[in-house]
């Protein structure tokens, strides 16, 4: 490992790096929980084993796979269905899906699987145990699904174009985990090597539902036409992900997971501080850098959105590798600390979009030094929640000011500063972004505006005599909430976003990709400013490659002649 002898650079500060828009410019890294999971799986050498598949010309049916790990073996129940084309829905209200499956712990017992039958497929509606650790669902792609069945069994294999252009063959509505719907709680799994990282179950119940779904489609085209009927060709093969469609549900996370956020920024912003940080780069991790860089423009160039806001970050992004790249061949990468200088440089240079792809590209070259950050991902978040009452007030109001300057300095009474409401639905008890001024929703209102609610407190703060902090939340305990939160953020630094999270320009599409970037999501797909389209495990190997193939390197385009 290469040491850091000559300058000490500091993670950068949260008022830049907490922001939403650079949040919502973030790529996934050699942080990002799916290749955790896959160099994990590689390095203990993992087994996979179908054990059962019992799926009829219809498409109906159920399969198991099994991941046996050096401990414990945890399988993939899938039940799959025949579902009519016009029941095919993304969102949460549906009731019916294509396939629905669970990761069991350990391998199930007939009577296992026949009591999941009567609740997987039924997914809310049903209830799963403590030997469940996920339950998901998924849907048929419209447009490739029919195709590359037709193919296939035609003997032919379908046009990668085609392929591209979707990217999956099924999308997931939902993947729930930790105690939803009667799963195994967290507590019940955290202290398992192989789930340490955070949303290691969730990524491992996806990885094995795309060897599902690759192997059904196959399977279809087997049974319509057994005589010619052909396997896709392996590397075509690896062009399908898993499809993703996430909204409103999933943006309140970092909000409400203050502790676990820091851990992830904070490791990643550990990374990027240790590579600048190198007082020189050997040729071989310069020249891989320069093909990391020319790869992500390959992947740039093949991102594609019809939404207007990510049209544009993406013409930012396409014009900042082209700028990264001519950059390079001037450059001088291997002394006077050069990726240091590199980031300078991208700082003015480059956009946001751009400046967050850079810090993901500095990464790869340095798995010794980025790779073992992963164990720092998870948080003990009980150990951060009691409020400590012995604080001074005057402590209290200091750190309200250093972490809650940006909000103090916003107009509250503007009607734009307070436009939305976060609220629970009714229906499906999912989060919802509602407007305050249009709809009556004011009193269901949830505490999701960390900097309205500081900047109340601050109000109230300022004349109160100096003394603990527990007097101040006798006579004002609507405050506790947020004198909890910034007492997290005074230890930990990026426990925080530093943005208006009720603002009528808030862009809730910006949490999402920030926490979808850390699973390793790429070609984000906004179709509203609530909810986008992603693609998961795209490229990467299956199951039975992973020991002789790259469980780490697969995200980025090969260039020509290096796959």
């Amino acid at each position: 490992m290469q040491q850091t002898d000559s300058i000490r650079i500091a993670p950068r500060d949260p008022n830049v790096v907490m922001r939403l828009a650079r949040l919502g410019s973030f790529h996934q890294s050699r942080l990002s929980f799916m290749r955790v999971l896959l160099r994990r799986l590689k390095a203990e050498n993992w087994q996979f084993e179908r054990g059962v598949f019992d799926i009829d010309a219809r498409g109906v049916g159920r399969a198991v796979y099994t991941a046996h790990g050096p401990q414990r073996s945890y399988s993939l129940i899938a039940f799959a269905n025949d579902l009519p084309p016009e029941k095919r829905s993304d969102r949460v209200i549906a009731t019916e899906w294509d396939a629905t499956f669970t990761l069991f712990d350990g391998i199930p017992t007939p009577s296992d699987l026949d009591r999941l039958s009567q609740n997987v497929p039924r997914q809310e509606a049903g209830r799963i145990t403590e030997t469940e650790l996920s339950l998901s669902r998924a849907n048929r792609s419209v447009r490739l699904w029919d195709y590359v069945v037709d193919c296939l069994a035609r003997g032919q294999q379908p046009d990668q174009a085609r392929i591209d252009d979707v990217g999956y063959l099924m999308r997931t509505t939902a993947v729930y985990g930790s105690g939803k719907f009667g799963a195994a709680d967290r507590e019940t799994t955290a202290d398992r090597d192989e789930f340490q990282a955070p949303f290691q179950i969730e990524m491992l119940s996806v990885f094995l539902t795309r060897a599902v779904v690759m192997d059904l489609v196959e399977h279809m085209a087997a049974l319509r036409a057994p005589e010619t009927a052909v396997p896709l060709a392996p590397k075509l093969r690896r062009r399908f992900g898993i499809g993703n469609s996430t909204g409103l549900g999933m943006a309140p996370f970092l909000l409400n997971h203050p502790a676990l956020l820091n851990n992830w920024i904070a490791a990643r912003e550990e990374a990027l501080a240790r590579i600048r940080a190198l007082p020189e780069a050997t040729a071989e991790a310069a020249q891989s850098f320069c093909d990391f860089a020319k790869r992500a423009r390959l992947h740039a160039l093949s991102w594609q959105s019809e939404h207007p806001i990510q049209i544009a970050k993406l013409h930012d992004l396409r014009a900042d590798m082209e700028a990264l790249i001519a950059h390079l061949t001037e450059a001088d990468l291997t002394r006077d600390t050069p990726w240091n200088r590199l980031w300078l440089w991208g700082e003015t240079a480059l956009a946001v979009e751009g400046q967050e792809l850079l810090a993901s590209l500095l990464m790869e070259p340095y798995g010794d030094l980025v790779d073992g950050l992963s164990c720092c991902m998870a948080a003990d978040e009980g150990a951060t929640w009691r409020i400590d009452g012995a604080m001074q007030v005057s402590d209290l109001r200091a750190i309200t000011q250093d972490v809650y300057g940006w909000a103090l300095e916003i107009d509250w009474a503007e009607r734009d500063a307070t436009a939305r409401v976060w609220y629970t639905s009714e229906a499906k008890l999912e989060p919802r972004l509602g407007e305050r001024f249009d709809e009556p929703i004011e009193p269901y209102e949830q505490p999701l505006c960390p900097g309205r609610d500081a900047a109340r407190m601050f109000a109230d703060l300022a004349d109160f005599p100096d003394g603990p902090v527990a007097g101040f939340l006798l006579k004002h305990p609507e405050h506790r909430h947020v004198v909890r939160r910034a007492q997290i953020a005074a230890r930990l630094p990026y426990a925080e976003i530093r943005d208006n999270t009720i603002d009528a320009s808030v862009l809730p599409i910006d949490m999402l990709r920030a926490k979808l970037s850390f699973f390793g999501a790429c070609h984000f797909d906004p179709r509203s400013d609530r909810w986008l389209r992603i693609n998961m495990f795209q490229h990467a190997p299956f199951p039975g490659e992973l020991a002789g193939g790259n469980a780490d390197d697969w995200t980025y385009p090969y260039l020509e002649g290096r796959a």
